[in-house]
């Protein structure tokens, strides 16, 4: 295979917004670009607190349905926004930074395409299989009729964030993180009042119960599709939809990485999922609202790391994409190491104050125990996860994701066969939490390793 790095486009022609990806500083371009998606992260972190502690008034019950169909939720965020969305950012940035305009803008209508088809199979699969697979979790009476109440009303309409996620990873590779940031957070502002008024109803409203908090989020992300659409048509990003006939070549830049990147976080999600069913069969309904709990903090450190990530994949993308590879490394190590001072520092809070989380949630004393000791053993490692994430979206711009697939499969392996051996020879849910926190150092050990060594370019 050749090495020769592609042509890049002449500076003359070069859009002053790619320009800037080339040649900037890279740790003041990295936080440039990274605030409104941190930001914004964090908003939509805040979300997720809020809408799980108006829930928690519901009763164990609520929280824990909702502890059942959060991984999955959270899966097709992270399959559409990070995974595919990572691919169609890349291809865009590679596309923008090789100086290919008119593939760029064909890019628009082909993520479409790809985002809404696997949008409509993913409906199809949980309002179909839904109840076994909530049921195999560890979900038994009320709470499994808790997380069906809620997970047939939000994946009825998830092919609309696979939409939006699309169309933010369109504007992301162009390197514009703001847009999309400002749409998600007037999402964010309107979600906030609307979760309770359709969770206890309000006046003329109905209470609506758990099924109020997934139609909020059904409704504001239809909101965001909108506001993110109207973005492009007008023709104010770098690229522009345009109606040509599709390539398959344009489908494959899309899906190598996104594919790849799409096993990655199937990864991630079969972790958690598999635990939540350990801890479900070893301690019941009320440990697994308690590990839920403490397992959602996990999660939303993924759209935190996410905020770092975007801007990777067109920094990176970009970079290779004009031939530029040790700058790309050189970013790529720099957020890195941004990841992981702040996820650690989060991991640390949680597990010296794990009650100051869990409290806001639930008062069942089962329930605290079991998530005190998930963020106990597992919190001082948040910053390998952190590092390892960072370092997974820095592989999709650089079109290379076999390490950070290689590190979340030992990452599986050892949490969750090394869990579940641990819990067999020991009954113990520490020993099992304790085989989570060492799968985390191997994920971020083993990605890092690997890629300072030049994994990419070889």
């Amino acid at each position: 295979m050749s090495t020769t790095p592609p042509a890049a486009a002449s500076p003359a022609a070069m859009n002053p917004r790619t320009r800037m990806l080339l040649q900037a500083p890279i740790v003041p371009t990295l936080l440039r670009l990274a605030w409104p998606n941190v930001l914004v992260m964090l908003a939509q972190a805040a979300v997720g607190m809020i809408e799980t502690w108006w829930i928690s008034f519901l009763g164990t019950d609520a929280l824990a349905g909702m502890a059942l169909v959060f991984p999955g939720f959270m899966m097709m965020q992270m399959l559409s926004g990070g995974a595919i969305g990572g691919g169609i950012s890349s291809a865009v940035a590679r596309a923008l930074g090789s100086g290919r305009r008119e593939d760029a803008n064909a890019f628009v209508l082909h993520a479409l395409v790809v985002n809404l088809g696997l949008g409509l199979l993913c409906t199809a699969l949980f309002l179909g299989f839904g109840r076994p697979l909530y049921a195999a979790m560890g979900g038994r009476d009320g709470s499994l009729e808790a997380a069906l109440a809620y997970s047939d009303i939000v994946f009825g309409g998830v092919a609309l964030v696979w939409v939006m996620n699309a169309l933010a990873s369109v504007i992301r590779g162009t390197g514009n993180m703001m847009v999309p940031s400002l749409a998600i957070c007037v999402s964010v502002v309107v979600l906030v009042p609307l979760s309770p008024v359709l969770i206890f109803g309000l006046g003329p409203i109905p209470a609506m119960g758990i099924a109020g908090g997934a139609w909020a989020v059904v409704g504001t992300t239809a909101m965001t599709v909108a506001v993110l659409a109207w973005y492009l048509l007008a023709g104010r990003a770098v690229v522009r939809p345009v109606l040509a006939p599709l390539r398959w070549p344009l489908f494959a830049d899309i899906l190598r990485v996104g594919a790849v990147g799409a096993i990655s976080t199937l990864q991630t999600t079969l972790t958690v999922a598999l635990t939540t069913g350990l801890v479900g069969i070893a301690a019941g309904p009320a440990a697994v609202a308690g590990y839920g709990t403490g397992a959602r903090l996990e999660y939303l450190l993924v759209p935190l790391v996410f905020g770092l990530g975007a801007p990777l994949v067109a920094l990176v993308g970009t970079n290779i994409g004009a031939g530029q590879r040790e700058r790309a490394l050189r970013i790529a190590l720099t957020g890195g190491a941004l990841a992981f001072g702040l996820t650690e520092a989060v991991g640390l809070a949680a597990a010296l104050f794990p009650a100051a989380w869990l409290g806001l949630f639930t008062h069942d004393p089962a329930a605290l125990e079991t998530g005190a000791a998930y963020l106990r053993i597992v919190g001082p490692t948040y910053g390998f996860f952190g590092l390892g994430l960072c370092l997974y979206f820095a592989s999709q711009g650089a079109g290379r994701l076999f390490w950070p697939l290689a590190g979340g499969m030992l990452r599986l392996l050892v949490a969750v066969g090394g869990g579940w051996l641990a819990l067999t020879l020991t009954g113990s849910l520490t020993a099992l939490f304790a085989a989570l926190a060492l799968g985390l150092v191997v994920y971020g050990v083993t990605v890092v390793t690997a890629i300072s060594r030049g994994v990419w370019f070889r």
